[in-house]
C-alpha cells in the first residue's frame, strides 16, 4: 500500500513482528509501525480511511467488541476490509459469521470469496474470503 503513496500504520504487540514489519518496508516515506493491541489499537479515531485487517478478527477475544473498535478509527465514510477465513481444521470464522458481525454493528457488508491459488501462492480449499463494509457516514452504532 505504502508503494502506492498511501500512508500506512501497523499495529501488533509483538516486537518481534514489528521488526519483520520495518525490514519489509524498508525505506517508504509514511509508514510506521506501532506496539498495540489490534483489540484496543493505539491510533486516533476518526482518522482513517480505510481499517485492513487480515485474518485477525477471529483471534480477538470478542470480534464485535474489536470490529466496534476498528470502525471508531474510520473517518465518516470509510471503509473497514476484512480478509478472513475458516480453515480445514475449523479455526477462524466463517464467511456468514463475519458478515453477520459486521451487519450486527450496524454496517453494510459485502462477501467476495478469495478462493483463487493467485491469493494465496496455492490451490485453497478452506473458505477464504474478503468482506468490504462502506458507507457514506459512521453514525451511532457503527
Amino acid at each position: 500500500m505504502a508503494e502506492e503513496g498511501y500512508r500506512v500504520d501497523g499495529v501488533d504487540f509483538s516486537p518481534k513482528m514489528l521488526e519483520r514489519a520495518r525490514a519489509k518496508a524498508g525505506d517508504h516515506s509514511g509508514v510506521s509501525f506501532v506496539l498495540g493491541d489490534a483489540f484496543a489499537p493505539p491510533l486516533p479515531e476518526a482518522a482513517y480511511d480505510v481499517v485492513l485487517c487480515r485474518h485477525v478478527l477471529w483471534a480477538m477475544p470478542d470480534p464485535a467488541v474489536a470490529l466496534g473498535r476498528w470502525v471508531e478509527l474510520l473517518v465518516p465514510g470509510g471503509t473497514l476490509l476484512l480478509v478472513e477465513g475458516r480453515w480445514s481444521d475449523d479455526v477462524g470464522l466463517s464467511a456468514e459469521e463475519t458478515v453477520s458481525l459486521v451487519e450486527s454493528g450496524g454496517r453494510p457488508a459485502a462477501l467476495t470469496r478469495l478462493t483463487e491459488a493467485t491469493y494465496w501462492g496455492r490451490d485453497v480449499e478452506d473458505d477464504r474470503y474478503l468482506v468490504v463494509s462502506a458507507r457514506g457516514s459512521v453514525g451511532a452504532g457503527g
